[in-house]
């Protein structure tokens, strides 16, 4: 039989604090003189609960998102200031956690300072008896640089959270590269995607290498493949169990995107779920439907405008450093085939017309020194996705195995990559393929070459298993700088194959510099780029 925690129990057995930010004592709104009411003394049973903690995301140089969840119907408060004694604090009355929403809530601040440390409370009241309050979490983050660019950037990214059955383990040390990642303190941390793995059942126990046994904490939800929305939601909840993610996220924004493992493995229009017997839920649109909602309900993002509230693509701007580009290869992808089409049509789409327009319209506009491209799949790499009804090979991303001139999928990244060949300064980041790596795509080496050379970094898993290294195919004329990956497939985070990168922009030089880390914070590789045209 599947064991099972509950989040308080867990939580309680730790001997910390739920939310796993930093906790204060309850003062009345703005600068702690208030004619309001104290809050009564209510027993735990009573309070609404802080069980996912505190998170911060899409941070800019004047906005930024405050997201936290509930245990039950409640009001958000939301007090902040850039004084840690909250001595001119300003109090927002947020929205309404219920059940609609997993009871996750969150409040889009603006007008902040720019460049600016920013302290934050967050606590929870009950709407009945307005006396009863939650804890409060408190957290802080950093606005980004003013328009002069005299602060350096800082940022990290990595990807695929709890994959292939490797669970939270306490005794590891929960998922360290958390820990890793807060104490090198970024400005902010882009998650590439696979933020759950919501086909991967989690066992109490999992064989390792070298005959260890990895244990990790399970959950209802997910000791088995999510179907329900409930099973969803839970999957985004036990990420937050760990203390971590929760002590990190109170203190470095995120930025998140999302790929396929938010639903099932290599997801589009061609899955067939009909022969996994794990699955009784076979419509794979009705999955995808509870697995975006989820997701967005988690996700500590800033929703687009109501024409597409759902939308995950966008733009962040990073002062005149940088700007920041997040795609989504998902959610307008067509069916993964054999990748041959020979004109662009629906069935090659992978980003889409409306964003690849988008993207270049944006990347060209843009007037920062550094444009970074954060996608949720690599461009070059071979990345398998079975095989079809006629036996030919099916391809989960845009290279098709086919060193020759673009087809399929790689119709659409030619066009993209043509019209931006006349914008400096643009690098690709991404996750997806479980190892690390450096690509550098030449246009004298490729077989379509009306393009600028780039480079594309490669960094993750986060607390999932290891795999490489990939092969990259030649269409765009890709070689592989460096890698670092696991012999044994499959490797669990004991093998010490997890992966972070960070990028440094200098504000003198404007050189960038990326860094590929593992999970203890130890440098594996480094690159400059000087910039061009500065």
């Amino acid at each position: 039989m599947t064991s099972s925690i509950s989040r308080r129990r867990f939580l309680s057995k730790s001997g910390i604090l739920a939310g796993g930010a930093l906790s204060v004592p309850l003062l009345s709104a703005c600068g702690g003189s208030s004619n309001a009411a104290p809050a009564v003394i209510a027993s735990d049973s009573e309070r609404p609960q802080l069980l996912s903690g505190l998170q911060f995301g899409d941070v800019t140089a004047d906005k930024a998102i405050i997201w936290s969840r509930s245990d039950r119907a409640s009001q958000m408060i939301v007090e902040y200031d850039t004084n840690e004694r909250f001595a001119n604090a300003s109090r927002i009355i947020g929205p309404y956690a219920n059940a609609d929403n997993d009871f996750t809530t969150r409040v889009d601040l603006s007008g902040l300072p720019p460049g600016q440390s920013v302290f934050v409370r967050v606590r929870y009241v009950d709407p009945d008896r307005g006396r009863i309050e939650s804890e409060t979490l408190a957290g802080q983050f950093r606005t980004m640089p003013l328009p002069d660019g005299k602060r350096a950037v800082r940022f990290h990214w990595s990807g695929d959270n709890a994959g292939q059955g490797w669970g939270i383990n306490p005794d590891f040390g929960g998922v360290k590269i958390y820990e890793a990642m807060r104490q090198r303190d970024p400005d902010f941390f882009i998650h590439n995607g696979d933020t759950i793995y919501a086909d991967g059942p989690i066992a109490p126990e999992q064989k390792a290498e070298n005959g260890q046994i990895w244990k990790s904490l399970v959950t209802e939800e997910v000791s088995k493949v999510a179907e329900t929305l409930k099973e969803f939601r839970g999957r985004h909840s036990y990420n937050t169990l760990d203390l971590n993610f929760r002590k990190f996220a109170a203190q470095v924004p995120q930025i998140w995107q999302w790929d396929d493992h938010e639903v099932t493995n290599n997801y589009s229009g061609s899955k067939d779920l009909s022969s996994d017997a794990r699955y009784t839920e076979k419509n794979v649109a009705l999955l995808a439907a509870r697995g975006r909602r989820a997701f967005l309900e988690y996700a500590p993002m800033r929703y687009y405008k109501q024409s597409e509230p759902q939308r995950i693509y966008r733009s962040l701007a990073y002062g005149p450093l940088l700007d920041v580009f997040v795609l989504d290869m998902r959610s307008y992808r067509g069916p993964n085939s054999d990748n041959l089409q020979s004109a662009p049509d629906a069935s090659s789409a992978f980003l889409g017309t409306a964003q690849v327009d988008w993207l270049i319209a944006e990347l060209n506009a843009s007037k920062a020194t550094w444009k970074v491209i954060a996608a949720d799949m690599p461009i070059g790499l071979l990345i398998a996705d079975g095989k079809d009804a006629q036996g030919k090979a099916r391809w989960e991303g845009l290279a098709n195995g086919d060193d020759g001139a673009p087809l399929g999928r790689e119709l659409e990244m030619a066009r993209l990559l043509k019209s931006i060949k006349a914008v400096a300064n643009v690098v690709w980041i991404t996750t997806d393929v479980h190892y690390c790596a450096a690509h550098y795509y030449d246009p004298a080496r490729a077989i379509f070459s009306d393009f600028a050379p780039f480079w594309e970094f490669v960094a993750g898993p986060m607390n999932a298993g290891s795999f490489g290294p990939g092969t990259l195919d030649q269409t765009f004329g890709p070689s592989a700088v460096f890698t670092k990956a696991p012999v044994l497939q499959n490797s669990s985070p004991f093998a010490g194959f997890q992966f972070f990168g960070e990028v440094r922009i200098d504000p003198q030089s404007k050189a960038l510099t990326v860094e590929l880390l593992d999970l203890n914070g130890v440098s594996q590789f480094s690159k400059t780029l000087a910039p061009v045209g500065v």
